[in-house]
């Protein structure tokens, strides 16, 4: 009996693994794979989208832009082109939710320092107030790396009309000025097509643990 099972010791072994390897794959088959929504307008909490878009329903993408960043360069559409990035809104002198909301963009910067597919991008709602050199200092105070993180400013308009009519997330504040706002806790995952792929609140760390694994869905899924 000894010899018996010592003969076909190997071949057991070999029909577990292969037994193992069928499992795996079927499992693999039957579980659905994860997909993120490609947000439209109307999919949008209204209030964050300019009346303009709100009711379109397919076609939607960041429209292009030119704009400076921290180092005094311009940056247009094209220094993301082929690339996802996680955008948001935001002013150096806030002292409320941005410094939280910067801590995990830092947080996501070293997440993906070795990913050449992903970026961030930041727009100052104050651009008045964050001119290039007051960008420079806040990125050098929150560790930005300038290769994967920029910090721009520029035309206030242009930027308004990118959160309300592109990026569909930041609400009017309600001032007299049509184009000052308030800024939100929103991030943006934007995907290498220049569509909307996710919202996250910026200040739960839940929701960035969220928006790490949903990049490697975008990544390996589109």
């Amino acid at each position: 009996m000894r010899e018996f099972f010592k003969q076909y010791k190997f071949f057991g072994i070999a029909l577990f693994i292969f037994s193992a390897i069928v499992i795996s794959i079927m499992i693999n088959i039957l579980t659905p794979k994860k997909v993120l929504p490609i947000y439209q307008p109307s999919m949008v909490n209204f209030e964050m989208v300019d009346s303009t878009v709100q009711y379109q329903s397919k076609y939607h993408k960041i429209a292009d832009f030119s704009l400076t960043n921290q180092n005094g360069e311009t940056i247009t559409q094209d220094d993301y082109a082929d690339k996802i990035y996680v955008a948001d809104f935001f002013f150096t002198t806030c002292q409320t939710i941005c410094p939280i909301m910067t801590d995990h963009m830092v947080q996501i910067q070293k997440a993906i320092a070795k990913d050449d597919d992903v970026m961030l991008l930041s727009y100052s709602v104050t651009p008045q107030i964050d001119d290039v050199a007051q960008l420079k200092k806040y990125a050098l105070e929150k560790g930005v790396d300038d290769n994967k993180w920029n910090l721009v400013t520029g035309d206030k308009k242009a930027i308004y009309e990118l959160a309300r009519k592109s990026y569909l997330a930041v609400k009017e504040d309600g001032n007299g000025d049509q184009y000052d706002m308030i800024h939100t806790e929103n991030f943006m995952l934007i995907d290498k097509k220049q569509q909307i792929r996710g919202y996250y609140d910026g200040t739960q760390p839940d929701d960035i643990e969220r928006l790490l694994e949903d990049i490697k869905v975008l990544k390996k899924h589109g």
